[in-house]
């Protein structure tokens, strides 16, 4: 996977394609990742998001031949194409695919499956995905305002906007984009929606800019930037999904603690990828919570942050943040 336009600061039309790659992205703290995970031949390695495959290929070469790779994705085009590319690696390793967000990964595991010796879960998605107009993810480009990260199911982001009252749209607007323009951006969409269906990126997009007057002159970023990444969230329920994962993880470090059988092994490494506070938010409460109880290790003293190289070749790195644990007994 790669970096999303979710930081308070970032938009995915404020960047460049990714299109010079020859896989669509780039992986973004794949070094970083790989030392924290330390994946060794043989071993079970579970990539929840596996995105274009850029982190897949470097652990599954890692585990080599004698290992498994389970990989997670909600595109379903994505997660075959990394599917693909590991599979085509010299001394791949076996691989099985899920299509499904990561939030049940603790049902959703394949039977059979031997229990994980690392994690990794990249919150971020793929450039491909940003920079499809189809997908209504940025609005650097009209399309349709769809925004789902599974474009096979799920409800659009032109449906949500389309049913949720005004207040609830203030309300997204606001704890999911921290815009202080909210209500006046909800206010506004309610009453063009009275007129006229708003079914396009380039139309929100407009409608925000509009809300903002004259003050949109003098944003630093586009107006729509906050409101764009409030409702690719509530659309992908992302926090919940995040939510249901530190859930899984937390419940498999106690039942590892008490040496119950659970789908992490006995000293498992876990790490998570951020790029917005939000989401940084739950990843450092939960880890700190195992920490505490005494079921994980830290692995990272502070969140891992792209280096200025890396940004500098991959602008979307600009907001991630790596955290790591390993499981302990």
């Amino acid at each position: 996977m790669t970096t999303r336009p979710g930081s308070r600061v970032d938009s995915a039309a404020a960047h460049p394609s990714a299109a010079s790659d020859p896989h669509g992205h780039r992986p973004v703290l794949l070094g970083e990742i790989v030392e924290l995970l330390a994946p060794t031949s043989g071993e079970s390695v579970v990539d929840l998001t596996a995105g274009r495959g850029g982190h897949a290929v470097a652990l599954g070469a890692s585990v080599g031949a004698a290992g498994l790779l389970t990989l997670f994705d909600r595109d379903p085009a994505n997660l075959d194409y990394a599917r693909a590319r590991v599979s085509a690696m010299p001394a791949a390793p076996r691989i099985q695919s899920v299509h499904a967000d990561f939030r049940s990964v603790a049902l959703m595991m394949p039977s059979g499956t031997p229990p994980a010796n690392a994690v990794l879960a990249d919150l971020g998605f793929a450039s491909t995905q940003v920079d499809d107009p189809s997908r209504g993810l940025a609005f650097s480009h009209d399309g349709p305002l769809d925004m789902r990260l599974d474009p096979t199911r799920g409800e659009t982001a032109a449906q949500l906007v389309a049913r949720m009252d005004e207040r609830e749209l203030a309300d997204i607007i606001f704890h999911y984009g921290e815009d202080p323009f909210a209500r006046r951006i909800a206010r506004n969409i309610a009453q063009t929606r009275a007129r006229v269906p708003i079914s396009t990126t380039g139309q929100l997009a407009s409608l925000v800019q509009e809300s903002y007057g004259a003050r949109a002159a003098a944003s630093r970023l586009h107006p729509a930037t906050r409101t764009f990444m409030a409702l690719r969230i509530a659309v992908n329920d992302e926090l919940g999904a995040l939510e249901g994962l530190v859930a899984a993880v937390r419940d498999a470090a106690l039942a590892a603690a008490s040496g119950s059988p659970t789908w992490l092994a006995a000293g498992a490494r876990v790490a998570i990828m951020s790029f917005h506070s939000l989401e940084d938010r739950i990843v450092k409460r939960a880890f700190a919570q195992m920490i505490e109880a005494g079921w994980a290790e830290s692995l990272t003293r502070k969140p891992v942050e792209a280096s200025p190289t890396e940004v500098g070749a991959n602008p979307r790195a600009r907001s991630a943040k790596l955290r790591a644990i390993r499981l302990v007994r």
